[in-house]
């Protein structure tokens, strides 16, 4: 027998990126847009189905993104470049949803709490 060591292989853990991720962002996204419509001023959701909009338009620019470039636009996924994608991506996404205004400034803090909640709750998957 010897002193060789066998390499084993060890599981590969999925980054989010697939379905399953998206439908965790998904849930996360929604319930997390109505809780910043709430409490920001500059953030404004016109009932709950904007919000299942918003958050399936934010979802899939995300997923998007991350396929597109091989970047994560989570608001603290890649540091400053990470939460001014994010922060963009709540901006843009008023133009593709009916019922849902944000300013530059509601959109930055919609970033931000998003980020907060990620840190607390990832949505990311082993």
């Amino acid at each position: 027998m010897g002193n060789t060591t066998m390499k084993h292989d060890q599981p590969k853990r999925s980054t989010g990126t697939g379905l399953i991720g998206f439908v965790i962002r998904f849930g996360v996204a929604t319930v997390v847009l109505m809780v910043t419509a709430v409490f920001v001023p500059a953030f404004k959701l016109r009932g709950f189905m904007s919000a299942l909009v918003a958050a399936l338009v934010i979802s899939a620019a995300d997923y998007l993104v991350e396929k597109l470039f091989k970047m994560d636009a989570a608001p603290f996924g890649r540091g400053i470049k990470g939460f001014v994608v994010s922060a963009i991506i709540i901006y843009l996404a008023q133009y593709f949803v009916p019922g849902m205004e944000v300013t530059i400034l509601g959109a930055v803090i919609g970033a931000l709490v998003i980020g907060m909640i990620d840190a607390i709750l990832p949505t990311r998957v082993m």
